[in-house]
């Protein structure tokens, strides 16, 4: 005690005192803190979000910035990464929307460059840089045992809410700005419910705040029962609308009428 007492005004005593008291805290966060970084919401390993970091560097980092902060100049629009969560990931890049072989108004649709491994690398990463929406379990998207009050529900949910965009049947259609809604027809009910949960490029996100899990899920299972439904009406011209019946009226319709004036011309009396 005398020791310590006679040494206690030395210039040295605070910062020794200060390097003792960093050295304790350092020990008590090595036994508290967990021996392997894992997210907490979705249970990706430390060795997939490292895996993650290395292929979001060779492919994403361009455009996204070495640590998802994005990036924005006259040739790169790089969104932030921070936030949108391992269900974004799981859509854009099993889409093969991502990555971009060029900036564009819109990813186009085009095959997938990873395999189920890389893109849940690719997505443990990108849930590592923020808390956001993970990608949802089979038993969420899938509309199995869907009753016809559900369904009906269902179509009610989408006219409401895609329609607009996606047209009546899902067959998609013209956006401002050089955009476009994508056909819905033939997506799997994965994507559905990840487009509709993560709002890719100018969709809306329709939180489950918005469109609850059951409700999504009724969504997808009209879709697919749309998309099977035999037409019983003849030709569907594509499903999209008055454009194609339109134009198929005008082209065949006043046509035909064309075709028969001539003809009625050429063999009415004035012609003999």
């Amino acid at each position: 005690m005398r020791f310590l007492s006679s040494r206690r005004r030395h210039p040295a005593a605070k910062v020794a005192l200060l390097l003792f008291a960093l050295f304790v805290l350092g020990g008590l966060y090595n036994v508290v803190a967990p021996a392997e970084r894992v997210s907490a919401d979705n249970g990706y390993s430390q060795q997939q979000v490292d895996e993650g970091r290395k292929l979001f560097a060779v492919g994403c980092a361009s455009c996204h910035g070495l640590n998802g902060e994005g990036q924005t100049t006259d040739t790169i629009q790089g969104p932030s990464l921070i936030g949108v969560g391992a269900a974004a990931v799981d859509f854009q890049v099993s889409t093969g929307r991502m990555p971009m072989s060029r900036p564009g108004e819109q990813a186009p649709v085009k095959p997938n460059r990873y395999s189920d491994e890389e893109i849940a690398a690719l997505a443990a990463y990108v849930a590592s840089l923020g808390p956001g929406p993970a990608i949802p379990t089979e038993t969420e998207y899938n509309p199995e045992n869907l009753s016809e009050e559900d369904l009906a529900r269902g179509g009610e949910l989408f006219r409401t809410n895609c329609s607009a965009c996606h047209n009546f049947q899902g067959a998609g259609g013209a956006l401002p700005d050089g955009r476009y809604a994508p056909s819905l027809i033939g997506l799997d009910s994965k994507r559905l419910y990840l487009a509709m949960l993560t709002g890719p490029q100018q969709m809306p996100v329709f939180s489950d705040e918005v469109l609850t899990p059951e409700d999504k899920r009724v969504i997808i299972g009209y879709l697919n029962e749309l998309h099977e439904r035999p037409q019983d009406g003849g030709l569907a011209l594509g499903g999209i609308g008055p454009v194609s019946e339109g134009l198929w009226a005008w082209i065949v319709g006043m046509g035909l009428l064309v075709l028969f004036a001539v003809w009625i011309t050429a063999k009415g009396a004035k012609a003999k």
